[in-house]
């Protein structure tokens, strides 16, 4: 099974993007950023689920640490700030894809599907 890190602070969020990942991938969670870089670090993943707008070190500034060691990781970003600008920041901090919240269950599992397919 696929494993995904979710980089998610707020709990409600995270519950809901495990019920829409659970049967289909191994899901590990990191509270902020700074845990997603450390969890990167220590334990191998398929794909990047990375909130945004988190406590200790914001998604943005993790993006950058985790493709410094792991280029090819892909990383999704997810947040509720959905201006061009802030889309054009993710990518240039080294997000694959972008999600602003909320996010379909579909969407969200097919935009996984496009850089990890679905098993």
């Amino acid at each position: 099974m696929k494993r995904i890190l979710v980089a998610e602070d707020n709990e409600s969020n995270y519950v809901l993007m495990t019920y829409v990942l659970r049967n289909r991938y191994e899901v590990v969670r990191a509270s902020n950023g700074k845990e997603a870089v450390e969890l990167s670090d220590q334990q191998q993943f398929d794909l990047i689920m990375m909130d945004m707008k988190m406590p200790v070190m914001d998604g943005l500034e993790a993006t950058r640490l985790i493709k410094e060691k792991h280029p090819d990781l892909p990383i999704i970003a997810l947040t509720a700030n959905a201006f061009e600008t802030d889309r054009q920041a993710t990518f240039e901090a080294g997000c694959c894809d972008f999600m602003s919240k909320p996010f379909s269950r579909e969407k969200c599992l097919e935009t996984i599907a496009k850089y990890i397919g679905e098993h």
